[in-house]
């Protein structure tokens, strides 16, 4: 650490002082082609710097005084970086009376290093008397580690009057966003008196990357009312945004500035592989290709986002094609069309494109097994998923939390938890996520008592967070533990999380599913938020279970009115209606379903064979192998009647 204190300072003035007593005056004494200068502008290496800074110092009266001092230290602190620790020689001990250029110029330094002493430097300058610049708050932003010098900074730019500055103000706000900090963000934006393009843009495209899509397209329009004209840079931050919200058509309005500006935007390659990527995202894959295809320039990011797109709405085939046609491929193709496969259960697909991959010298990354293994949690593929857990091992990927949980979230969706705990166990640091999938696990298998031990043992390490407790109170309510989860409900206070719309839904599930009814409607009257689909769906499923048609009817009837197209509240109520006895409420309910045009979405299970995941849907007989596969059931058929029989022979003997 380097020491800019007052006493160095002063002893440093006392010796320039002895060696020379000529006043310096720069209207009389400042040559710009004194020899030593003239060097200094010729020098290339640390080896001459050191002797033309010996020569100065011997003979000359250079040494000690402002300007020529701070050449030197602009020097070897910005022309030639890698001399900083002489310039930090020169200025603690030759120059006694620094000023804001010499002060800028090392906090400049410093801060392209993103060094803390850019902050111990700034403090002295303060204690000194010497008053910053817009430029010195500029420089200290880039230095920042953390959002509370952020904060500081921004107050020294109120405190010391150079909060009006345009250009701070803009470079506050993008600090703001990338850290985060949105609501900041805003404010610092809100108070500039004439907010200019770069202004929006700053606020447009840092939104629509922190995922605020939809306020990106509101500042736009005010942007737009304002009379300023959008640039290549408003138009990126629209197109994610689009992506984002998946807002076709205002993409195409989008599209459609870009080709009346053709001529000042057709070589923007950035701005054309937005335009992909927002069709991409948007699932609008013919408008996609024809995107791709007019791209005069194609970067190996315009080839993957094509080649994710096609795989993305299962047109596997047209993806491995321009995977073969790419000039140069990366990870990221790989990774792109294995996932696509996966994803569709075609394994024996992957394992090719895996074996491909190794000849080609690419090495699979954490992002290919994460893939893989998400896609087996998907369709349910445990050997698929075990597969790719052995790629882990044998790759000597380091387990980290992120994997972990993908690992462990696999596995209990595959009906493995023990597996799934073991894995728990095998990452060394746990995040709350890691934490919360595998209490979620033990919930979704009915292991309430161990969710809660878990929840209890977090607590040591981690703090939960507003999922962990969606997942202990979805554990309670598949268990049964009725006071446990009010207390834990109960609880979440203690850390500061206000209760959403997810746990008062899990805490009506808990009650209705335990029979109290009562309460549970209770809970809903006195919600702070308006009941979801979700709370509904619980009390109607507890209605069906205990025979209350009179809350099924409530319960019922708000769902509708929340959602009229869903299939679920009809189908309900109608079984109510049949176990109570009455047939023709029952009847009358199948009537509304036809006549509004609702269907019941046709259930269906799934096989996996050599690798590849076969679907079997009610009443379907598109399978390839369906002749077969009818002919074996027939058979099975036959099997369990002539069991039967025998039971039934030996039963009367």
């Amino acid at each position: 650490m380097y020491r800019y204190g007052r006493g160095i300072r002063f002893l440093s003035y006392t010796a320039c002082k002895r060696t020379d007593n000529t006043a310096w005056d720069p209207t009389v004494s400042l040559d710009l082609n004194h020899p030593s200068l003239v060097l200094l502008e010729k020098c290339k290496t640390r080896d001459h710097f050191k002797q033309i800074l010996c020569q100065i110092m011997r003979s000359s009266k250079l040494i000690g005084k402002t300007f020529p001092m701070s050449r030197l230290i602009y020097f070897s602190a910005i022309s030639h970086p890698g001399n900083l620790d002489l310039a930090i020689t020169l200025f603690n001990h030759f120059t006694p009376n620094p000023n804001l250029y010499i002060y800028n110029t090392l906090i400049s330094a410093f801060s392209s290093l993103k060094k803390i002493e850019s902050f111990y430097l700034y403090g002295v300058l303060l204690s000194s008397g010497v008053c910053p610049d817009k430029q010195t708050l500029l420089y200290l932003l880039q230095a920042v580690n953390f959002i509370s010098q952020v904060k500081q900074i921004h107050c020294q730019a109120i405190v010391t009057g150079l909060f009006s500055f345009g250009y701070l103000q803009n470079t506050l706000t993008k600090v703001y966003l990338e850290n985060g900090l949105v609501r900041l963000a805003r404010q610092v934006f809100e108070k500039m008196p004439s907010p200019d393009v770069v202004s929006f843009n700053i606020m447009v495209v840092g939104y629509a990357k922190k995922g605020f899509g939809l306020e990106a397209m509101r500042l736009f329009h005010e942007m737009v009312g304002l009379g300023l004209e959008p640039d290549e840079y408003t138009i990126l931050g629209l197109l994610v945004s689009c992506g984002q919200l998946g807002d076709v058509k205002f993409g195409k309005a989008v599209h459609g500035w870009m080709e009346r500006r053709k001529s000042i935007i057709s070589s923007n390659l950035i701005l054309g592989n937005a335009l992909l990527d927002m069709y991409v995202k948007c699932q609008e894959l013919e408008l996609a290709l024809r995107t791709f295809s007019a791209l005069k320039e194609k970067d190996v990011v315009s080839w993957n986002m094509i080649i994710a797109g096609c795989a993305k709405v299962g047109e596997l085939e047209q993806a491995r094609m321009f995977f073969n046609q790419m000039p140069c491929r990366d990870i990221v193709s790989w990774n792109s069309l294995i996932t696509g496969y996966a994803y569709r259960g075609d394994f024996a697909m992957v394992n090719e494109l895996m074996t491909d991959m190794v000849i080609e010298n690419v090495i699979p990354d954490t992002v290919t097994v994460i893939g893989l293994v998400s896609a087996a949690a998907e369709t349910g593929a445990l050997n698929q998923g075990r597969w790719a857990h052995g790629r882990v091992i044998r790759m000597q990927i380091k387990l980290d939390a992120f994997l972990g949980s993908t690992l462990i979230d696999m596995y209990c969706k595959c009906g493995s938890i023990e597996t799934a705990f073991r894995v728990f166990k095998e990452v060394n640091k746990k995040d709350v996520t890691v934490w919360t999938t595998m209490i979620t696990g033990f919930a979704f298998h009915g292991y309430g008592s161990k969710a809660l031990e878990l929840f209890s043992e977090m607590h040591e390490d981690v703090s939960p967070d507003n999922v962990t407790f969606v997942s202990v109170l979805s554990a309670c309510s598949h268990s049964g533990l009725v006071d446990q989860g009010m207390k834990v409900f109960s609880s979440m206070k203690d850390y500061c999380i206000e209760p959403g719309v997810e746990h008062y839904g899990c805490l009506v599930d808990l009650l209705a599913r335990s029979g109290r009814l009562p309460e549970a409607k209770d809970i809903i009257d006195q919600m702070p938020m308006k009941p979801s689909r979700s709370i509904w769906g619980a009390i109607l499923n507890a209605c069906q279970a205990q025979g209350d048609v009179e809350m099924a009817e409530i319960a019922s009837r708000e769902l509708l009115n929340l959602d009229p197209e869903e299939e679920g509240g009809y189908t309900l109520l109608s079984n109510i209606y049949a176990a109570s006895g009455r047939w023709s409420y029952s009847k009358k309910i199948r009537e509304t379903m036809e006549s509004r045009g609702v269907k019941k979405t046709a259930g269906y299970s799934s096989v996996v064979v050599d690798g590849v995941i076969h679907d079997f849907i009610s009443s379907d007989k598109s399978h390839p192998g369906w002749m077969d596969i009818r002919s074996i059931l027939n058979c099975l058929k036959n099997e369990m009647k002539l069991g039967a029989d025998f039971t039934l022979a030996l039963n009367t003997c």
